[in-house]
């Protein structure tokens, strides 16, 4: 008897089939994610540090600025920028508290898929086991007898669909956890520089 995973799947219940095929995408777009992440959040960083050294050793920043795309605190920075001379310091904080929740928002953007990835995946795969221990008790019961050769591929799918729930879930729920902690790193290092571009702008304004 073939007990290879590919042959009991492809044997399997048509509500396993399609148990399989969501675990699937849900795998599948969670990695997209990781991976999209882990490239973003790296150079979301690796722009915040340039950003922050031209900024303590006073060079021109505005040229500097003009090739970054995802550090916040560039963009911060040119929201700033584009005020009018005399804003006061309220509108400058208002500024900043407008882009800070923009910048969180788009740092933050698709972890959600990977924390119901996370959440959901396991109770999916639970259903596709509880349909496939179902289909070994029908076959118990047309056969007349409780025999292994039966009741194994049965449960044999019914476990193939709990694992494949884990798998999709562990990666994801260390991901969402691990990029969550690294964004609010970043908007934390944000916050605690938006006082010191407020005084570079309002000192700026005040000297011209």
């Amino acid at each position: 008897m073939n007990t290879s995973i590919f042959h009991l799947i492809s044997n399997a219940d048509f509500v396993v089939k399609g148990v399989m095929a969501l675990l699937l995408f849900f795998s599948v777009y969670s990695w997209a994610i990781i991976l999209y992440k882990f490239s973003f959040l790296r150079r979301v960083e690796k722009e915040n540090d340039k950003f922050t050294r031209n900024f303590q050793r006073h060079k021109n920043i505005e040229s500097l600025i003009r090739g970054m795309r995802y550090s916040p605190m560039a963009t911060l920075f040119r929201a700033m920028a584009e005020e009018p001379p005399g804003t006061d310091r309220d509108e400058y904080r208002h500024i900043v508290r407008r882009v800070e929740g923009l910048e969180t928002a788009r740092m933050e953007r698709y972890l959600n898929f990977l924390a119901t990835t996370g959440s959901t995946t396991p109770f999916i795969g639970l259903f596709g086991t509880v349909w496939g221990i179902m289909n070994s008790f029908r076959g118990i019961g047309a056969a007349g007898a409780a025999n292994l050769a039966v009741v194994a591929p049965g449960i044999a799918e019914a476990l193939i669909a709990t694992a494949a729930g884990l798998v999709a879930a562990i990666p994801a729920v260390i991901a969402y956890n691990y990029y969550l902690s690294r964004v609010r790193l970043i908007t934390i290092q944000m916050e605690d520089f938006d006082q010191a571009l407020v005084e570079y702008f309002t000192r700026s304004d005040a000297e011209q």
